[in-house]
């Protein structure tokens, strides 16, 4: 299954060179995308460095709405219409989502219509984080889950692939949250319209470089935002 791999950045400088070398060696036949939010620290240079060497890499820079959500939704357009592609791939540049789990989750699309790399299935687990942090994400699952009434473990998730086709069925100027709240609203979308996701267990790892962009905001956001689809349910 031809796989299109998107890959938001902000300011991933230290990783991402590493990260594009080694997606290519372990999935040789994948095409990526790195969508840059003008990052002032020249993320975007390093992609176009790298792209005589990878001809299947390509790169989207945005200079206005910057945001977490709103790349990945530049993404998924850049690439609806595209025939060539039947899976899409989403995971963060930081090293945090091991990316040789890729075949093995998009093989499962064979299965299912949409895989989530899960932390909290049978075999998954977190490494490096302090108490603190595995509480508060244990916490902000068990929220969702309960608000929304879903059976999937991890809805925080932000490694994942489904069917490209499912990008047609859902109303993507609908969504327009970032963060955690992104990622949970469209694993939502995906279950509002009857499709059959599953769970791959993963061992999620801390970012190899720099620092996490999570916000106040983003985390406010992702309070409300099981309300707000629950009332427009």
């Amino acid at each position: 299954m031809k796989s299109f791999i998107i890959i938001p950045t902000y300011n991933e400088k230290g990783n991402i060179a590493f990260l594009i070398h080694s997606i290519f060696e372990h999935c040789p036949d994948v095409s990526i995308l790195v969508v840059d939010d003008n990052s002032p620290d020249g993320t975007a240079q390093v992609i176009k460095n790298l792209q005589n060497k990878f001809p299947r890499l390509a790169l989207h820079q945005r200079f206005k709405e910057k945001g977490f959500g709103k790349s990945y939704l530049d993404g998924f357009r850049k690439v609806i219409n595209d025939d060539q592609y039947e899976a899409i791939v989403m995971m963060d540049a930081d090293f945090s989502h091991d990316h040789k789990e890729v075949p093995a989750m998009v093989e499962k699309l064979s299965e299912y219509d949409a895989v989530i790399g899960s932390r909290y299935v049978q075999g998954g687990k977190i490494e490096n984080w302090n108490l603190r942090r595995r509480f508060l994400s244990r916490f902000a699952n068990f929220y969702t889950r309960t608000i929304l009434g879903s059976s999937i473990h991890d809805l925080t998730a932000g490694f994942m692939c489904f069917h490209k086709e499912i990008l047609k069925t859902i109303d993507l100027d609908f969504i327009n949250s970032e963060g955690y709240a992104f990622l949970v609203e469209l694993k939502y979308q995906i279950l509002k319209k009857g499709y059959k996701i599953h769970e791959h267990p993963i061992v999620f790892n801390e970012r190899r470089e720099g620092q996490s962009k999570m916000s106040f905001k983003n985390i406010w956001e992702a309070i409300w935002l099981p309300w707000k689809l629950k009332i427009s349910k």
